[in-house]
C-alpha cells in the first residue's frame, strides 16, 4: 500500500506510468522479468535453478508445482496438473484398466473429489447438462451421464443456452421449440415481452394455450424465472410434472422466482419435489393462496437456501374464503384447492391423487374421474402388488376381483372410467410362473433336506451295529460257561463302573438287583454282563420275547451305546452263593443272546 501511495504521489498526471512502474516493481520482487532461457520464461530468480515448474502460469515463489501462482491447467489440493487423477488407471502388469480409489473430477479449474450436488458427472468431469447422445441417470446418489439404450428423453435448451443463446424470454417465436421436452437444459423465464409480444422487435403475443407445451418438462437445471403470464390464467398448472429445479445456474442468487402476478390463485406444482441450489423468492401476488401451507424446507437441498414469501394474499382471507387444503392432505400442505394437489396424503394415494380408502382390497369398483387408462392400470396393479404381499387378499380372490373389474368396463356406468386395463390381468397372470417355480423350488428343498436326514440316521445306525459287531464278535469273545470248564481269563474285558449307567429296577432276588433301559427294540441283539463288583458275578439269563427294556453300557473311548443287561450281587453274599451263581446254565440257543462275562473294577 505505502508503494502504491507512493507512486501515486510521484506520478499524480499520468496513469499509464503508474501502472507500468507498479508492474516493473512487482516483476522486479515475484517473477523477474528476464530469466534463463531454460525456464521457459517463467521464474523466481535469474538463475537456471531458479525456473517455476512447468505446470505454474504467470510466475511462481519456488520450483515446485505447490509454489505456483497460478495453474496452467488444473489445480489438485493446491498443486499444478497437467489433468485430475482419472477414474480408471492402466496396470501395466495386468494389462487391464483398473478403478482408480483416488480419482477426482474436474470442476472448472479445479480437481475434487465429489461434483456439487446440482451438477452431473460426466465420464471424469462435473458438468451441467449431459450431451445430446447421453442421458441423466442417477446411481448410488450421483447424478451421471449414461449413453442413451435407445431414444434419449428429449432435452432442450433453455433461455439464454444453446440454440437460445440470444433469447431474453419464452415468446411465441421460440415456444414451439419446448415442444415434448422432458429436461430443459437451463433456464425458462417468462418477462413481459414474451407474454404480450414486443412490437419492436415484431414479436406477437403469446397464445395461452401454448404455454401447454411445458406439460412434459420434468426437470429444469437453472431457474425458472416468472415476471408475465397470461392473465386468463389463474395457476401454473402447466408446469404440473415438473419435479426438480436444479439450480446450476441462479437469477440473482434465485432459482425460483414469482413475481406481480395478480391473476395467480394457486401455485399447482404438484409434482415438485427438489430445488437443488438457490432461493426462492414470491412476492407481490395479490390474490395468491396455499404457498403459506407448504413446508418448503423439505425441498431443499442445502442448508443454506432461503425463502422470501411476501406481500401475496394473507392466509386468514384466504381460509375465510374456503381457499384451504383438501381434508385428504396431510399437514405437509398443498399446492392449490382438490385431492391431487397435496405434498402428501392423509390417508391412502391412487397415482397423485389422496383417496379416502383403497376400495379395490373389498372388491368394489374403481371410481375415476377422467384418468388415463395406462397410468390407471398401473395404479391398480401397484395397489394389487401391495396387497397381495401384506397377505391382505388370496392371490385367487386377487384375480377374480381384477378379472370382474376388467369385464365390468364393458358396462360401466356414464361417468365412471374403470380403466383398469387388460394389462393388470396380464401382468398377475405373468406373475403365476414365478409363483410355481417358487413353490416347486421349496418343495426339492424340503426333499434335499429329508433325504439328507435320512441318509445320516441310517449311517449311524450302521456305525451303531458295526461298533456292537466287533465288540460282541471280536473283543468279548470269551464266553462264561457252565462251571465244569473254566473260562479264559486272559479274554475277559476290564470294565470300569463309569461305563455302565444303570436305568431302571428290573427287579431283584436271591442273588441281587436286575436294572434295564427305558426301551430295547427286540431285533437287537442283548448282552449280559457279568461282574465282579465288590466280589461279585453276574449272569443273568432271560427270555427276550417278553422281556425287553435293560441297562446302558457306553465302552470307553466308544461314543456307541450298547443295551444290557446289569445284575449285581449283594454284598452279603458269601462265597457259597457265588459258587452257586457259577453254575447256573445259559441257555445260549436264543438269537438274541450273548451270554458274555465281564470283571467291573
Amino acid at each position: 500500500v505505502d508503494v502504491a501511495i507512493s507512486l501515486v504521489l510521484a506520478d499524480a498526471g499520468d496513469p499509464r506510468r503508474i501502472i507500468a512502474r507498479l508492474v516493473n516493481d512487482i516483476n522486479s520482487t515475484v517473477t523477474r522479468t528476464v530469466c534463463a532461457e531454460q525456464c521457459d520464461g517463467r521464474c523466481y530468480g535469474p538463475y537456471v535453478s531458479d525456473c517455476c515448474h512447468r505446470e505454474c502460469a504467470g510466475g511462481c515463489s519456488g520450483p515446485k508445482d505447490t509454489d505456483c501462482f497460478a495453474c496452467m491447467n488444473f489445480n489438485d489440493s493446491g498443486a499444478c496438473v497437467t489433468q485430475c487423477p482419472q477414474t480408471f488407471v492402466y496396470n501395466p502388469t495386468t494389462f487391464q484398466l483398473e478403478h482408480n480409489f483416488n480419482a477426482k473430477y474436474t470442476y472448472g479449474a479445479f480437481c475434487v473429489k465429489k461434483c456439487p450436488h446440482n451438477f452431473v458427472v460426466d465420464s471424469s468431469s462435473c458438468v451441467r447438462a449431459c450431451p445430446s447422445s447421453k442421458m441423466e441417470v442417477e446411481e448410488n446418489g450421483i447424478k451421471m451421464c449414461k449413453p442413451c439404450t435407445d431414444i434419449c428423453p428429449k432435452a432442450c435448451d433453455g433461455i439464454g443456452t444453446g440454440s437460445l443463446t440470444s433469447a431474453q424470454t419464452v415468446d411465441s417465436s421460440n415456444i414451439d421449440k419446448f415442444v415434448n421436452c422432458t429436461k430443459i437444459n437451463g433456464n425458462l423465464i417468462f418477462l413481459v415481452t414474451g407474454i404480450h409480444g414486443d412490437p419492436y422487435n415484431a414479436i406477437e403475443a403469446i397464445d395461452p394455450e401454448k404455454l401447454n407445451v411445458f406439460r412434459t418438462v420434468r426437470e429444469i437445471t437453472g431457474f425458472l424465472n416468472i415476471q408475465s403470464w397470461p392473465p386468463n390464467m389463474t395457476d401454473f398448472s402447466v408446469f404440473s410434472n415438473l419435479v426438480t429445479i436444479g439450480g446450476r445456474v441462479l437469477y440473482s442468487g434465485l432459482s425460483l422466482l414469482i413475481l406481480k402476478q395478480q391473476g395467480i390463485t394457486s401455485l399447482q406444482f404438484q409434482s415438485l419435489k427438489e430445488i437443488s441450489a438457490g432461493n426462492i423468492y414470491i412476492t407481490d401476488n395479490s390474490n395468491l393462496c396455499y404457498y403459506h401451507t407448504i413446508n418448503w424446507t423439505t425441498l431443499f437441498s442445502t442448508i443454506n437456501q432461503r425463502i422470501v414469501i411476501r406481500d401475496n394474499r394473507k392466509a386468514e382471507n384466504c381460509t375465510a374464503e374456503g381457499m384451504v387444503c383438501n381434508h385428504l392432505c396431510s399437514k405437509d400442505g398443498c399446492w392449490g384447492p382438490g385431492p391431487d394437489q397435496c405434498l402428501s396424503c392423509r390417508r391412502f394415494s391412487r397415482g397423485r391423487t389422496c383417496i379416502e380408502s383403497c376400495n379395490l382390497y373389498d372388491g368394489d369398483l374403481t371410481t375415476v374421474q377422467s384418468a388415463p387408462t395406462s397410468r390407471m392400470a398401473q395404479t391398480v396393479w401397484k395397489n394389487v402388488q401391495t396387497a397381495y404381499k401384506e397377505q391382505t387378499v388370496s392371490f385367487s380372490s386377487m384375480l377374480i376381483r381384477i378379472g370382474s373389474a376388467i369385464r365390468a368396463t364393458q358396462t360401466a356406468p356414464k361417468g365412471q372410467d374403470i380403466s383398469l386395463s387388460y394389462s393388470v390381468k396380464w401382468q398377475i397372470l405373468k406373475r403365476t410362473p414365478l409363483i410355481a417355480a417358487g413353490v416347486i423350488g421349496g418343495l426339492f428343498i424340503m426333499v434335499i433336506v429329508a433325504l439328507t436326514f435320512a441318509v445320516y440316521v441310517r449311517r449311524k445306525s450302521i456305525k451303531k451295529k458295526r461298533a456292537l459287531r466287533r465288540f460282541l464278535e471280536t473283543e468279548l469273545v470269551e464266553p462264561l460257561t457252565p462251571s465244569g470248564t473254566a473260562p479264559n481269563q486272559a479274554q475277559l474285558r476290564i470294565l470300569k463302573e463309569t461305563e455302565l449307567k444303570r436305568v431302571k429296577v428290573l427287579g431283584s432276588g436271591a442273588f441281587g438287583t436286575v436294572y434295564k433301559n427305558n426301551y430295547l427294540p427286540v431285533h437287537e441283539c442283548y448282552t449280559f454282563i457279568e461282574i465282579t463288583c465288590t466280589e461279585s458275578l453276574l449272569k443273568v439269563p432271560f427270555n427276550l420275547n417278553f422281556f425287553s427294556p435293560q441297562g446302558i453300557w457306553v465302552p470307553e473311548g466308544e461314543t456307541v451305546k450298547i443295551p444290557v443287561a446289569i445284575k449285581i450281587l449283594n454284598e452279603t453274599t458269601g462265597p457259597k452263593a457265588n459258587v452257586e451263581f457259577m453254575d447256573v446254565s445259559v441257555d445260549t440257543s436264543q438269537p438274541h443272546f450273548y451270554p458274555l462275562l465281564i470283571d467291573c473294577l
